[in-house]
């Protein structure tokens, strides 16, 4: 896991819900904890693009549903800035369901992956179509 080369404002808070972009059979996922958050007292967790949470699937197959599992966010609504001066936002929130070391479960990812996240999780940049 690299460090991110972006300013990227952490915009999905615990609580969020996010599409699943890939083919597990989870449809929605909700946040329950962002891994390595350190904030202040009383704060919500928040997460932004190439962060690994802890979610809870909420829609999905029934074998999926109800499970708590690892996803790493690969898109998000709220723009963010790049080194170069670009500003980088996507139509939607998404993540891929992963393992502990940020492996995906699944086999294909539906759409765009940020190059933060490609870059920090090499798994993710190997199985994705588009990286933007």
């Amino acid at each position: 896991m690299k460090a991110v080369p972006a300013n990227i404002t952490r915009a999905l808070p615990s609580g969020a819900r996010l599409t699943v972009a890939d083919n597990t059979g989870a449809k929605e996922i909700e946040i329950i904890q962002v891994i390595g958050y350190r904030g202040t007292r009383r704060r919500y967790p928040k997460a932004g693009v190439g962060d690994m949470v802890v979610a809870s699937v909420k829609k999905g197959t029934p074998e999926m549903r109800k499970q708590v599992v690892r996803a790493v966010i690969i898109r998000q609504r709220k723009e963010y800035r790049r080194r170069n001066g670009w500003r980088i936002k996507f139509e939607d929130n998404a993540a891929v369901i992963t393992n502990e070391k940020g492996e995906p479960k699944g086999s294909e990812i539906k759409g765009a992956v940020a190059k933060e996240a490609a870059e920090r999780w090499s798994k993710i940049a190997s199985l994705a179509s588009t990286v933007v």
